[in-house]
Parts: C-alpha cells; structure tokens; sequence
C-alpha cells in the first residue's frame, strides 16, 4: 500500500459497535431480506434504465436510492440549503459508511469516483460500471494526474461527479483531512463545489430523545459505521439490528472556486463546511482505514 494514502484511526472493534435500542431478530431479518432484494432489483433493472431519457433516469435514480435506506430501517431527512446548479458540480461528502453511497444518490446523483478494484466486484461492480462510475488507481499516485484529468473532462461536460475526498470510511467521531487533488478538477472546469454534509443518529422510542452521531460514546455511527476491515454483513446485520437510526443530510451552500487559492486551500474550505475547521491538536493518525456550507434551509423527509 502507497504512503500516499489516507489513514484513519477507525476500526471495527473500536467503533462499529451499536449500544442503543435494538430490534428482534426476525424483524431485522424481514429488513434485511428487504434492503438486499431492493438493491438485487436495482442492479436487474440497470440496462433497462439505460434506455430512458437523461431527466426519467435520473428520477428513477433517486426513488431507488431513497427506497434503499427505508429498506434496511433508516429513516432519512433531507436539507437543502441552496437550490442544485445547472452544469457540472463537484459533489463532496464525509464518508462514514456504504451507506452514504445511496442517501447521495438520493438528493444529488451523479457519477461516483471509486478506487478501480471495485470495478471487478460482483454485482456492484458491473452496476457501479453502467452507472457511470469513474475508477481510478489509487495505489500509484503517478496515476493521480490522469485522475484528476478525467474527472475535469467529466465536469467539463456537465456531469456532476460525487467524491469522498477524505479517501476512507471514519466512523462519524471526527474526520479526515480532505485529499486537494480532485479539487484541482473543479479549479481547472470552473465547475460548483457542493458540499453535503451526512450525520446518523438513534431515536429512542420510550423516551423520545435522540444522540447525535458525534457523540462521545459513539453509539449513534457506531451503528452504521462501515471502517476497517468491517465485513460487509456484519455491518449490513448491525444496522437492521439498530432500532430508531435516522440519517440526516444536508445538502449545503456551494463553496467558492478560486483559481487563486489553490486546491488545498480549497480542500479546506470544503472540509469546514461538511466537518467543521480541521483540529490543529488532533494528533496524526496512524491506523490504516478500509478503502472502502444564505437561504433558509428547506426540510424534507423520505
């Protein structure tokens, strides 16, 4: 593995752990057969949707998207604090588990960059394929320029391209520092950089109260934390499991491009507005992580 690459403290024992309420077996497990056969079916329907018009495929999209959280028991609000652009935009996101990937897909679709290994995947590869996703080597960064070329060209386009820039799963308690290379792309498209901003939390039937995700004890991400070498249905089991876990997504002001500021200076800026200003205290982390922003703001539920 390259030095290059983002490092987070998070692993499955110490973080993806869920305290909370919780349900019974058997109705996790209707949810779980639910949530797994929504996305079976999305990824059956793919060549079909291939064949609509541009608006009817992109509103397909986000109903499927949206249905998949509700599958799996999360219920999601939305926030918008500013109304989508009309060209390209680069969509950038904290990432703290898979599924981020569907609850952007919901408010803002677009084409995923994604490390090239997933392109290979069982039925998520060929899907994120068809899709449009972009893959990249992350491995060599002598590879990054051509990367950063292609998202360009995909901005330059129109296209909207949705990015984790912080390069790995963090289970919500903080975060990583954005990487600036992808931002060079939107420097050099003159293209809008819109950040979102992704919060899970629990609700607790009895007592009605809630925690937020950034919580010290962590209950709240622990449950939908996807970190490490976490498999895929531990985690897929733990959030049926958790009873209450709402996802909450705020889809922010765009963050000013300046040419003159520098990628990183923009990485920055995108990084205060998604997480907050970076902590110059917090010690560097060393832990290898999986690969795996004024109007007022409009609530909707899904």
């Amino acid at each position: 593995m390259s030095t290059w690459l983002p490092v987070a403290p998070c692993t499955p024992d110490g973080c993806a752990r869920h305290a909370g309420a919780v349900r019974a077996p058997l109705p996790a497990a209707l949810l779980l057969l639910a949530g797994c056969t929504l996305v079976l079916l999305g990824v059956a329907c793919v060549p079909l949707v291939r064949l609509l018009g541009a608006a009817r495929r992109e509103r397909l999209v986000r109903r499927w998207a949206r249905a998949v959280p509700r599958a799996f028991g999360v219920r999601v609000t939305v926030r918008r604090h500013a109304p989508e652009p009309a060209g390209g935009e680069l969509v950038v996101a904290n990432h703290i588990s898979w599924l981020d990937i569907p609850l952007i897909a919901s408010v803002l679709p677009g084409r995923m960059l994604a490390k090239r290994e997933i392109r290979h995947w069982p039925l998520l590869g060929p899907l994120a394929a068809l899709g449009g996703t972009l893959f990249i080597d992350r491995d060599r960064l002598r590879a990054l320029p051509a990367a950063v070329r292609t998202v360009t060209t995909a901005l330059r386009s129109g296209s909207r391209v949705v990015v984790f820039p912080e390069g790995s799963t963090w289970c919500g308690r903080g975060g990583g520092a954005f990487r600036p290379a992808v931002f060079q792309a939107a420097i050099d498209a003159g293209a809008t950089v819109r950040p979102v901003r992704i919060a899970y939390r629990t609700v607790h039937p009895a007592a009605g109260a809630s925690e937020p995700a950034t919580d010290a004890s962590g209950q709240a991400a622990g449950a939908v934390a996807f970190v490490g070498d976490d498999p895929l249905a531990a985690s897929l089991w733990r959030v049926v499991r958790a009873a209450g876990l709402t996802a909450r997504v705020d889809v922010l002001a765009p963050v000013p491009v300046h040419g003159e500021d520098g990628r990183r200076a923009l990485a920055r800026r995108a990084r205060a507005a998604v997480l907050g200003p970076a902590d110059p205290l917090r010690p560097r982390q060393t832990a290898v992580a999986s690969d795996r922003a004024n109007r007022p703001a409009e609530s909707v539920h899904h």
